[in-house]
């Protein structure tokens, strides 16, 4: 087919191409490459029909963009009607005790609310080595303005006088004490119902002990301000340490 067409070529023109027959089929494939190609564009590129929208509802819109209606995406919780509010946290208070007795530091100590009797000891300096706690509860929870004794015997409780009434040291009318007042436990409103012994002087006995770690012995008594010999003569027969 290619060497008919090329014999129906003008001979000037064939002399002046120089072409042979394979380079004129060569080129005759790649014209048509390039009409297909250009077939192809055309077709690929050719406007295409759009489609509309589907139409929404409103209220179908609004459940939809609302995360805060149930079933809503990434819904936001919310409390519990009718349900208490969660208390707030409670503040932190404080508590004063008095430590006295057989510790490193006997004193006042100032302890967050809530602490215990270990809690105090702790503050005080620890009890002092060879102390008997056996009667100590160290888990108790302290209360505010109470003392603490530690390794100190306890005052023994005076024994009831005739007639039903307990005698009190110094009282008129009562037979006298029965039983010593224990000067190292001791509190200040038993303190003053020995005699001669008032608020003020009851306070330096108290003071004597907070400073001293307790009473050893009555003798002790000659050192606190206010009690001179005559005094303490009287106070002996009453007390212990």
């Amino acid at each position: 087919m290619v060497s008919g067409l090329w014999d129906r070529v003008p001979l000037w023109v064939g002399t002046r191409w120089g072409l042979a027959p394979r380079t004129l089929a060569a080129l005759t494939l790649v014209l048509v490459a390039a009409v297909g190609l250009a077939a192809f564009h055309f077709w690929s590129v050719r406007p295409q029909g759009v489609r509309a929208p589907e139409t929404v509802e409103a209220g179908a819109a609004a459940v939809a963009e609302d995360p805060l209606r149930a079933g809503g995406a990434d819904p936001v919780p919310r409390p519990v009607a009718g349900a208490p509010p969660s208390p707030p946290p409670e503040p932190v208070g404080e508590i004063v005790v008095d430590v006295s007795g057989k510790v490193h530091r006997p004193g006042v100590q100032r302890l967050p609310a809530g602490s215990r009797v270990a809690d105090a000891l702790r503050a005080a300096g620890g009890v002092r080595a060879g102390t008997d706690v056996t009667g100590l509860n160290r888990a108790r929870v302290l209360m505010d303005g109470e003392q603490v004794a530690v390794g100190l015997p306890q005052a023994p409780a005076a024994l009831g006088a005739p007639g039903g009434a307990a005698g009190a040291p110094g009282a008129p009318g009562t037979p006298g004490p029965v039983a010593l007042l224990s000067l190292s436990t001791a509190t200040k409103e038993q303190l003053e119902t020995l005699p001669g012994v008032g608020p003020v002087l009851a306070q330096h006995i108290i003071d004597h002990r907070t400073e001293n770690g307790g009473f050893r012995s009555v003798d002790e008594l000659r050192q606190v301000n206010g009690i001179g010999d005559r005094r303490f003569a009287d106070l002996q027969p009453l007390v212990q340490p």
